[in-house]
This record gives structure tokens, sequence and C-alpha cells, in this order.
């Protein structure tokens, strides 16, 4: 399967995606810190009125999720709770995730693997890369030199992701009728005192955060 960037506008602007492999979109929620029972069946553009709806008192995510074929996604637009370090360990407890984000003066790509940052780095800094060096760098360089000077974003590595994963979620199926709900950036998980990592931010590769027992990755 040949994923398209062309067909991935949602992923020029301000996003994060995750793609975690064997969960449903109501354990999606529960590992973001929402509420599975909030969720609504919701266009892109009815789901953006969750988001208008909502106090102005603080940062509001609004996730869309849902499960194609093996691998679940949830995509924030306008919103950076998944790549933060917490959610992808509880993300990835017993299972693997990826993340793909720009927000506002950084892009980020990492992947998880029960809790363990595998790899991370910020695409064109090869100083945010932490050894071992994983298998991802030169694919996602390539990818976004293929369209330098397009204003494609981390759309090319959106593709290079679902290309891997082998699904399709462009513009047309991202914009129909998904589980769809709000959540503030206070509510999402944050470190507790037994986590190894106490810095703000993204995790350092090979940093494990323990929720508990593994529960059997194969």
């Amino acid at each position: 399967m040949q994923a398209d960037a062309d067909s991935l506008d949602w992923a020029t602007a301000w996003i994060c995606a995750t793609f975690t492999r064997a969960l449903g979109p109501e354990e999606v929620f529960a590992r973001y810190g929402a509420d599975p029972g909030q969720a609504r069946l919701l266009d892109r553009d009815a789901a953006w009125d969750l988001v208008s709806g909502e106090p102005d008192d603080g940062m509001v995510s609004l996730l869309r999720a849902g499960r194609i074929g093996e691998w679940a996604f949830c995509v924030e637009e306008d919103g950076g709770i998944g790549f933060g370090g917490e959610v992808l360990a509880e993300l990835s407890r017993g299972t693997e995730t990826y993340s793909v984000a720009t927000t506002e003066g950084i892009d980020v790509f990492q992947y998880w693997r029960d809790g363990v940052c595998v790899e991370y780095f910020e695409p064109g800094m090869e100083h945010s890369r932490s050894e071992p060096f994983g298998p991802w760098w030169d694919q996602v360089e390539e990818a976004l030199a293929a369209h330098d000077g397009e204003g494609a974003g981390m759309a090319p590595v959106v593709a290079l992701v679902l290309e891997h994963l082998g699904i399709t979620l462009d513009d047309a199926a991202l914009a129909g009728p998904w589980p769809s709900l709000t959540l503030a950036e206070d509510d999402a998980p944050a470190a507790s005192p037994g986590d190894t990592y106490s810095g703000e931010g993204p995790v350092p590769p090979g940093t494990v955060l323990d929720f508990g027992p593994a529960s059997g990755l194969s």
C-alpha cells in the first residue's frame, strides 16, 4: 500500500497523531486520561463544535479516535497531548505506539514499545537523536526531502507511518464520523513519583515509565 502525502492535508498544520496496535478507541481515550463514555460519533465538522463550546480556561484538545485493521489511531488537531512521554508510555503499555507531532516550533517522531521510548528525534536535527539509533531517521529524512518547499508539514511522515502499518487515514476518511471528545491538557496522564523520568517534554529513548507489570507483549 502506497500512502500519499498529498491526500493528508490534515497533517500539514498543528497536529499530533498516535497509532497503537491492538487497542480500540475506548481504551485509547482511557489511556489518554479521557472518559470514553463522553465520546460521541461525529464527523470532523461537527466534532469541532465540541471545542468551540469549551470554556476558555486552559488548553483543550479535540481527540478523534478509531480503529482501522489492527491499529487504533488518535488524531489531535491544534493540540499536543499525544507526544508527551507519560501519555505515550501509557498508550504503549503491553503494545506499541507511533507518534507524529508538529506543534509551534517543534516537529517530533517517536516510537514506543511497552512503556519504553525506543526511538525519538526531531526531523532535521540530528543532535536530537539518542543512541542506540533506530531505523526511522533515514526514512523520515528522505520522505521530508522529497516534499521540501511544498509546505507539507509532517504529512510525508504520517504517510510513511501509514504505509508501514498498511492502513489508510486520508482526508476523506478522517472527515467521516469517528468517536470524538475533548480533553483538557491538565487531565492528561502525568508522571507518578515512581517514574524514572522527572523532566518535562518528550522522554528520551530508553526511558522506562513504570505502570506496573507488563501485559505480555509478543
